[in-house]
């Protein structure tokens, strides 16, 4: 363990929220806002394949609010579990 440093305790991580305001250039018709959304799913996509992890990931969009979107993974842990009962 280094110098000066002190174990930190290790808590419930917290969703990350982005808010990308585009309503000037929605009105000035510049930009649409569909196509944007298929954008930021595209990105998303492109960098779980960057990182291997595409294969456990999908890219889902929310049946509520359909301007958001979340990852979501098979828990294999869980089923495991259940199997051996």
């Amino acid at each position: 363990m280094s110098r000066g440093s002190a174990p930190v305790p290790k808590g419930k991580k917290k969703g990350v929220s982005f808010t990308v305001d585009c309503a000037k250039p929605v009105e000035d018709k510049i930009m649409d806002v569909a196509s944007l959304e298929k954008y930021l799913k595209y990105l998303t996509k492109k960098y779980l394949k960057k990182h291997n992890v595409r294969d456990w990931l999908r890219v889902i969009s929310s049946n509520k609010d359909r301007n958001v979107y979340e990852l979501r993974y098979f828990n294999i842990a869980e089923n495991e579990g259940e199997e051996e009962d």
